[in-house]
C-alpha cells in the first residue's frame, strides 16, 4: 500500500514537471502580448532596420554599450526601459525590461 502511494506521488510529481515548460511558454506569450505598443501612447523604442546613428539621434546615448559578440557581430545597447540588439549596425530587435 505504501509503495503504491509513493509511486502515485512520484508520477504526480513527474506530470507536474513535464507540464512546467508548456506553462512557462504560455506565460511568456502572455507577457509579450501585454508589452506596451511602440507608439507615442505606449513605449516608443527603436524598430528593426534603424541604424545605430538613427537610434542614438532619436533615443539618446544608451546607459551601456556592450561590445559586439559573434559572427555576424551582435551588439547590445541598454537603455533604462529596454535593450536594443544590433546585427552589424542595424537594429534587429528591441526587448522591454521586465
Amino acid at each position: 500500500m505504501k509503495g503504491l502511494r509513493t509511486q502515485a506521488a512520484v508520477l504526480a510529481l513527474l506530470a507536474t514537471i513535464a507540464a512546467a515548460p508548456a506553462r512557462a511558454a504560455t506565460l511568456l506569450i502572455e507577457a509579450i502580448a501585454q508589452e506596451p505598443p511602440n507608439s507615442p501612447e505606449g513605449l516608443p523604442r527603436p524598430t528593426r532596420g534603424m541604424t545605430m546613428d538613427e537610434v542614438q539621434a532619436r533615443f539618446g546615448v544608451p546607459q551601456v554599450k556592450m561590445p559586439p559578440v559573434g559572427d555576424p557581430p551582435i551588439t547590445r545597447w541598454v537603455y533604462p526601459r529596454y535593450t536594443v540588439y544590433f546585427e552589424g549596425r542595424y537594429v534587429i530587435d528591441t526587448v522591454i525590461h521586465r
